[in-house]
């Protein structure tokens, strides 16, 4: 993996998102969610998928703003 350098403009992007959006802590859990989810999911032949609505929902959110913020 390569190290790259974040711009500065980026970095102030991460930190007004954890600043103003979500607190790392909430951010790291909706991750792990929506990664059991996925998983879940997988394994279960999208048995679970309407119980975890929600959670999958919001991950992918938080992903997305994440993204935005990394690559416009």
């Amino acid at each position: 993996m390569s190290e790259k350098k974040l711009s500065k403009a980026t970095e102030k992007k991460l930190i007004d998102f954890f600043n103003n959006n979500i607190d790392p802590e909430s951010f790291a859990k909706a991750i792990r969610e929506l990664s059991y989810i996925i998983a879940l999911n997988n394994i279960t032949k999208n048995e679970t998928r309407y119980t975890q609505k929600a959670n999958l929902e919001q991950g992918f959110y938080w992903l997305s703003e994440l993204a935005k913020i990394l690559n416009p």
